[in-house]
């Protein structure tokens, strides 16, 4: 049965990486599948689902205002029955976007993965993934750890010298230069002004 799937983390945990392995195993055997990828995050390219250990995909790049059930639909007319449909960076879907797959879902009877962050540098949902908490049929957290060596859940953004961010707009894309994951504890701290972090203490991830 057809699932609307939700893996979350927070920054530098593995999920694109995970997403790849994913398709490739769709793939493998030999189940055709669809990566999308918002527009706004072009570090690695436009329509490209890049992981930080190197392996990457191409993938069709959508806009805030994209139908997604209907590009579905569009992409299964041209090209034929559709295994699964990934989707990377999914805390940067509307809530109609959500709605949208999971008509993918319901309807179209096709799995709907989607990977992305829970919360933002202010430890707020973003609105993709306060949807997908909601109407997800599964949801699985992808583990990384804080360079305190507890669990790391939440996202801060930092300046230059390691001291975190707290205004600006939510949306500012980035990498391990910009952002770092720590535990619910250090983000407090950090948050609060009463300490600094290197951004370049990159997560490990932690066992499953």
């Amino acid at each position: 049965m057809a699932k609307l799937y939700f893996y979350y983390s927070a920054m530098n945990a593995g999920k694109t990486t995970t997403l790849l392995q994913s398709a490739h195993n769709y793939r493998e055997r030999g189940m055709r599948v669809a990566l999308l990828t918002p527009r706004l995050d072009h570090r690695a390219g436009t329509g490209v689902v890049a992981s930080r250990i190197g392996l990457q995909a191409e993938a069709t790049a959508f806009e805030r205002d994209t139908d997604l059930q209907k590009l579905i639909e569009r992409d299964i007319a041209q090209h034929g029955k559709l295994g699964c449909v990934l989707v990377d960076e999914a805390q940067f879907l509307s809530k109609a976007q959500v709605w949208q797959l999971s008509e993918v879902v319901d309807e179209l009877r096709i799995p709907v993965l989607c990977y992305g962050l829970r919360t933002d540098f202010r430890g707020e949902l973003f609105e993709g993934s306060q949807y997908l908490l909601a109407w997800a049929d599964e949801m699985q957290e992808i583990k990384t750890i804080c360079h305190s060596g507890k669990k790391a859940t939440m996202t801060v953004r930092v300046d230059e010298n390691g001291f975190a961010v707290q205004d600006g707009p939510q949306v500012e894309i980035g990498g391990n230069d910009r952002y770092v994951s720590v535990s619910r504890a250090e983000f407090k701290k950090i948050t609060r002004g009463e300490g600094r972090i290197d951004p370049m203490q990159a997560p490990l991830p932690l066992p499953v």
